[in-house]
């Protein structure tokens, strides 16, 4: 195993370990923090749902940072990156690709589309129409696009980053359940405070921050670093909390719409993702509490009483956090990893 000077990519000759992982992380973390100013949390969850290999969708206002951070996170590393803007006169071609005929040769040659890159930005996912979005179904779920009969696979990694306005509904198509279900976790960025604002006007006042970002871990170093994530243990009170709390959505009286056996496995491989962040070899309850608002409310649907009354599904499954029993803790003790954000080790689930 080779490992570079700080800022430098590293490369690994085997599987990664936790430490190299919260090493890499944290590098990543570092790069695309220098262009969102405030929000490390968001930041988190971004590389969060990428060790997890998920999608993210970003809803939010105008002007906030949703493509930048898109951007941010793909050019920290050295992968292929796609951007498409979704308009109403996009076709599924477009992105998917499309069989051309080759006069020369008398055979039809497939010429891939815009899908076909590691990082895929997805930027006003909501201004296609319903067709164009469905051309994204087959390749979040199953990592691979079929045209005219032949399947071709995408490549690994493989993450698309959505990004919508949940204001300026003229000319938008909502993203029907099918699709927002193949999204890991939504986050929304938010305003900055004033001081992170007063260090953007500072820093990138007058150029892009995105024009000095360079890579700072490799495309094969992040699939390294998911297969470090898979090893994960989970036990078996954390898993029977996720499927509690996944349950919970089914049957509750404000919901007409619950989270699917996908959300389930979301959730967990969030929490795996979590867990390694922090230098954990074990998931806590806590990881799971922490990722259910972004990787389950976005796929709910609240009844119509309940929206006109101005609940939110954000709100319902933080009840539903508050009423579920969370598993104790076993006697089983993790080795000490280093953790990535100053928390210390904790007791093994």
């Amino acid at each position: 195993m080779k490992r570079a000077e700080e800022g430098r990519v590293t490369t690994y000759d085997e599987r990664a370990s936790l430490s190299d992982l919260t090493a890499t992380a944290d590098r990543v973390r570092r790069s695309v923090e220098t262009v969102i100013e405030g929000k490390p949390e968001v930041v988190r969850l971004s590389l969060t749902v990428l060790l997890a290999q998920g999608h993210l969708l970003i809803e939010d206002v105008p002007g906030v940072g949703k493509t930048m951070l898109a951007k941010a996170l793909a050019r920290s590393v050295d992968c292929s990156v796609r951007r498409i803007q979704f308009t109403p006169d996009l076709l599924p071609s477009d992105i998917t690709g499309v069989s051309v005929y080759d006069q020369q040769r008398q055979e039809f040659e497939f010429k891939p589309g815009a899908i076909f890159a590691q990082v895929v930005i997805g930027d006003e996912i909501n201004r296609a129409s319903p067709k164009t979005q469905s051309a994204l179904l087959e390749s979040m779920e199953e990592r691979q696009v079929t045209v005219d009969g032949r399947s071709y696979e995408l490549p690994d990694p493989f993450m698309v980053v959505a990004t919508q306005n949940p204001v300026e509904m003229e000319g938008t198509y909502p993203l029907p359940e099918a699709q927002r279900d193949r999204f890991m976790a939504r986050v929304s960025i938010g305003y900055p405070g004033p001081e992170a604002e007063l260090r953007m006007l500072d820093v990138h006042g007058g150029v892009s921050p995105l024009d000095d970002l360079r890579p700072v871990a490799h495309a094969h170093e992040i699939s390294k670093m998911v297969e470090a994530v898979r090893g994960v243990h989970v036990s078996e009170p954390v898993r029977r909390y996720v499927v509690d709390l996944v349950a919970g959505t089914r049957t509750h009286p404000e919901l007409r719409l619950g989270a699917s056996p996908r959300a389930a496995l979301h959730l967990l491989r969030a929490a795996k993702a979590a867990a390694a962040l922090d230098g954990r070899d074990f998931v806590l309850p806590d990881d799971v509490r922490g990722l259910a608002v972004p990787v389950l409310a976005h796929r709910l649907l609240p009844t119509a009483q309940v929206q006109l009354g101005g609940r939110t599904a954000e709100q319902i499954v933080a009840d539903l956090l508050q009423r579920v029993p969370v598993p104790a803790a076993h006697h089983r003790e993790a080795a000490p990893q280093p953790p990535l954000y100053g928390r210390p080790p904790q007791r093994g689930y």
